[in-house]
């Protein structure tokens, strides 16, 4: 679960997937009737196991061997696993709030006033077809009429404002080497692929994706009313431009040190770099505070930048900008536009044959737009202060194994140790929801104007963002909002964050024992808190300052078992022809492998406690069939029962940090030996291999 990656329950199909249980709390088993229920998976789903397979030989075909026939992927996503089911429960959960909000005159509140209104204008399709692209044509025409790169700086500024991504990006962040301060930063973007190698690969696969890109950059400038050979030629054109603007990105695997993306500059020396820019001009029109030094997180790519906004002419620069923009708002925009976003976007880069449902989208947008708005409602009937408790009992046990477990490593000097428990205890535990919620009193939200909402919505993100800028760090914020079905660890802030969204069954199931518990939500727990001490965590102290604390001998050490995994993990092949990037799941990997000891270890604690007793009600007949530790490894496989769509699982194994789902079953089990002895594995069986790698 990567540091401020998700920041709406939208974000749950892009996470790690869990279960969701049949024992979800009476409340939520009632979505709008203008839905159906969603399938309610148990907590230990003996019907997904493939008891004929040898534990040994295959543990992820073991666990989960029936679950992709049992559940076949929806047609309007690219997978479905066992995130993606509480994804959908939650979503209906929301629905039913958003439903309520919107049919809640006379007496609503401020919150649910914005919240119905920006749902009913997103819902009502019949006038956002009709308008055609009236509510766009200010921006349209404001790109149409610019006269030279000089006026570039403004109208770049204008569009970052409503969140669309073109050219570079500019925002607020918390200073690496000084935690308690915001500071502005500025940084690569402006390319509609998903990251640079896409450009820039020669195999089959990805010169295809590359013409189909450009066919949607045709269509969607053709939408926009360029005659057809213009738009060819422009969609052409687009394409060199941003090929560029991907030869000067940084790649995803050296953005995962956070050295590489850390160069602070005083603006004067930055705008010399990239004159055409005009930064300082730039900044004051995103509305920045004064700013006189920023982090440049990406030098070379606004070198790049320069060269290539030099060498483009100014009709390609508008062309690009208005693709981009119509992109952007596609769901605001009639239904001619919608598709052709989805059929790149969805069909060609995921395989996903159907669009999701609009109220699906627009409660997602809803989330996106005004998460603490909807978050209060959410957790006021799926979030009791039981459960809050309930859930810091069980971070509180399985952050003392942790110390255990730091405390008996043999490759780590004393010294290092004790930085490492300073760091331990500095943790901040995060639960369920924020301590003090955002204030939307000054977005304007109207039930007729669902464009402009989303416009007034990023705007006034944008403004909260920069605010910060030049002020002390809030430490209280979240980067998730309380429906995510999801989890992060935030090495700026040494905190780990749990959302309510996950905080359900059977991530945490009353009526479940806690060899289960531990093995979903407690393996998650130990996920997030070894992210701290991970390649990327590790570089941080317990205050959140980039800062070295080991000693150079421990490093090397340190250094040494991570290599261990990232080559092991290097190995595992994803899909034919193409393995696993070790380097880029490095983090992830370390944390999975950690996670699942510390949950193992925080359970055995509680175990001992009571005389070797398991907490919690008494197993399943399913359940019991297996041993405790058998129960809590099964428990964890299930984690990750998936189906994927071939072609989103390609694009995950080339973007994304965490490793596929089977793998993230192998790959820690086959560095478990408990596993091993749990099941009576014996070394030279797959599962069970001599070589096992370990850093926590």
């Amino acid at each position: 679960m990567q540091h401020k990656r998700f920041k709406s329950a939208a974000a749950a199909l892009m996470g790690l997937g869990m279960l969701l249980s049949a024992a979800a709390p009476a409340a939520a088993q009632a979505p709008s009737a203008s839905e159906a229920v969603p399938k309610i998976i148990p907590g230990f789903d003996a019907s997904a196991m493939d008891t004929t397979a040898n534990p040994c030989d295959d543990f992820y075909q073991f666990a989960c061997g029936n679950y992709a026939k049992l559940h076949p992927i929806p047609s309007d996503l690219p997978w479905y696993n066992q995130f993606v089911a509480l994804y959908e429960f939650n979503t209906a959960a929301l629905h039913q709030i958003v439903e309520q909000a919107e049919h809640a005159e006379p007496h609503r509140t401020a919150n649910e006033q914005k919240i119905g209104d920006y749902y009913e204008a997103c819902m009502d399709t019949s006038a956002i077809n009709q308008t055609g692209l009236a509510p766009l044509d200010p921006e349209l025409k404001r790109i149409d009429g610019l006269k030279s790169k000089a006026e570039l700086p403004e109208l770049i500024a204008y569009l970052n404002r409503m969140g669309v991504d073109v050219f570079l990006s500019y925002g607020s962040q918390q200073d690496l080497k000084d935690a308690d301060q915001e500071i502005a930063y500025i940084d690569q973007g402006g390319i509609g692929l998903p990251e640079k190698d896409y450009y820039l690969r020669t195999d089959p696969h990805s010169v295809e994706m590359r013409k189909q890109y450009v066919a949607h950059l045709d269509k969607m400038l053709t939408l926009l009313g360029d005659p057809a050979d213009k738009a060819q030629a422009e969609a052409d054109a687009i394409m060199k431009f941003e090929t560029e603007l991907a030869k000067a990105s940084q790649g995803i695997v050296e953005r995962r040190d956070p050295h590489k993306t850390y160069h602070m500059e005083e603006l004067t020396a930055f705008a010399a770099t990239a004159p055409i820019l005009s930064a300082p001009k730039y900044i004051a029109a995103m509305g920045s505070p004064v700013v006189t030094s920023l982090n440049v997180a990406s030098p070379d790519f606004f070198r790049g930048l320069n060269a290539a906004i030099g060498d483009t002419d100014l009709a390609t620069l508008k062309a690009y900008m208005r693709v981009h923009l119509a992109d952007s708002f596609s769901q605001r925009l009639p239904e001619t536009f919608e598709q052709a976003s989805f059929d790149f976007y969805g069909r060609d880069l995921t395989g996903t044959p159907q669009e999701q449902a609009r109220w699906k989208r627009c409660v997602n947008s809803v989330d996106a737009s005004m998460g603490d708005a909807l978050g209060q409602l959410y957790v006021a009937t799926y979030f009791t202060p039981s459960q809050k408790q309930e859930a810091l009992t069980m971070v509180r046990g399985i952050e003392t194994a942790m110390g255990q477990d730091i405390e008996s490593l043999d490759w780590m000097s004393p010294a290092t140790k004790a930085k490492a428990i300073a760091k331990l205890h500095q943790v901040t535990d995060k639960i369920g929801y924020p301590n003090k919620w955002r204030s939307y009193a000054k977005l304007a939200i109207r039930p007729n104007d669902a464009l402009g909402n989303s416009v007034r919505a990023r705007e006034f993100e944008t403004a909260y963002q920069l605010s910060k800028i030049g002020k002390p760090v809030d430490r209280s914020e979240w980067q998730m909002t309380p429906p995510t079905v999801n989890a992060y660890y935030d090495p700026d802030q040494n905190s780990i964050n749990f959302p309510a969204g996950i905080l359900q069954p059977p991530f945490y199931d009353k009526s479940e024992p806690a060899t289960t518990n531990y093995g979903h939500i407690g393996a998650v727990v130990g996920h997030e808190l070894t992210h701290g001490f991970d390649d990327q965590g590790s570089q941080y102290d317990g205050h959140g300052n980039l800062a070295n604390w080991w000693t150079p001998q421990d490093k090397a050490n340190f250094d040494q078992r991570t290599a261990c995994v990232a080559n092991e993990y290097s190995q595992f092949q994803a899909v034919p022809g193409l393995n696993v990037n070790g380097k880029l799941t490095l983090g992830e990997n370390t944390a999975d492998n950690g996670g699942v000891r510390l949950a193992m270890m925080a359970l055995m604690a509680r175990m001992a406690m009571d005389a070797g007793k398991v907490p919690g009600p008494a197993a399943s007949a399913a359940e019991a069939k297996y041993t405790p530790l058998q129960q809590f490894f099964i428990a964890y496989a299930q984690n990750w029962c998936t189906n994927d769509r071939p072609q989103f699982l390609r694009m995950l194994v080339q973007t994304d940090p965490h490793s596929p789902n089977p793998i993230r079953v192998k790959g820690v089990l086959v560095n478990t030996p408990e596993f091993s002895k749990a099941f009576s594995c014996h070394t030279g069986q797959p599962m069970d291999p001599a070589q096992k790698c370990r850093v926590w």
